[in-house]
């Protein structure tokens, strides 16, 4: 089931959703608007290994915006932070956003319970389009769990994105067994 506006606020009240910066005029009737934060980042190597820890370089967004172009892959950030105590998070691209021919995440959606970060974005462009730090990207929805979380995100050992940062953050796939 998806919360509501009045369940988000509930929510928020009891700490259960922490989001920082939070304004109540992003609140819709039954998600919250998020906005790309300054800070990008893009794979080195034309050629990214899977069993390697890739090199990214970051960068920022000036006032002027960047023109993303098709063929990368950017890595992007929401500039709230969030924290998601009893509910699961999915994150999705604002319609506004996809009739521009961005894409703000290829698979990576789905946050889990106990997940306190800021979101990378996985942005992807069907046609060049400049893009401006603080605009909106996404809309957080959330869902009820059914049943016990017997560890959340945040405690859990293998869990590869708990250092709290504003910047994207590139794949951990390396550090997987396979």
């Amino acid at each position: 089931m998806i919360l509501s506006d009045s369940s988000i606020l509930q929510a928020i009240e009891k700490n259960d959703i922490v989001i920082e910066p939070y304004d109540r005029s992003c609140l819709g009737t039954n998600s919250y608007d998020v906005h790309l934060s300054k800070f990008l980042a893009c794979y080195v190597d034309e050629i990214i290994d899977a069993k390697k820890h890739n090199k990214v370089d970051h960068f920022e967004i000036s006032e002027e915006g960047i023109v993303l172009r098709p063929g990368r892959t950017y890595l992007g950030s929401t500039f709230e932070y969030t924290e998601t105590r009893q509910y699961v998070p999915f994150l999705e691209g604002k319609s506004s956003v996809g009739r521009l021919g961005i894409d703000i995440h290829a698979t990576a959606g789905k946050g889990d319970v106990g997940f306190c970060n800021h979101w990378t974005l996985e942005i992807s462009v069907s046609q060049s389009v400049r893009v401006y730090a603080g605009m909106p990207i996404g809309q957080l929805i959330y869902f009820r769990v059914d049943g016990e979380v017997e560890i959340d995100y945040a405690n859990k050992p293998s869990a590869k994105y708990n250092d709290r940062t504003p910047q994207p953050v590139e794949s951990m796939m390396w550090k997987n067994s396979f």
